[in-house]
């Protein structure tokens, strides 16, 4: 799975299991997930998109520095999981 429809079943996974109040298809590829200007999540939801990545992707998240860099937007989530297949 590639490009878009990778950026998509992120967004529907984060949607899932984030319990989000928009559509998937309403999340722009390079919003900030963390912070006021961007879906506003905080670092309990860190925790379960880390762990929801891991169970849909196989996406191992090492520590909390490479977490920031990753975690950043649905691109940076995207390119690293495109990184690791």
């Amino acid at each position: 799975m590639e490009g878009i429809a990778l950026r998509l079943k992120i967004k529907e996974v984060m949607v899932e299991e984030l319990m989000l109040d928009q559509a998937a298809s309403d999340i722009d590829d390079k919003i900030p997930i963390f912070g006021g200007n961007g879906l506003g999540m905080d670092s309990v939801d860190a925790l379960q998109l880390v762990v929801a990545l891991e169970k849909h992707f196989g996406l191992k998240v090492g520590n909390s520095d490479a977490a920031k860099a990753i975690l950043e937007s649905v691109e940076t989530i995207a390119r690293e999981i495109e990184k690791s297949t």
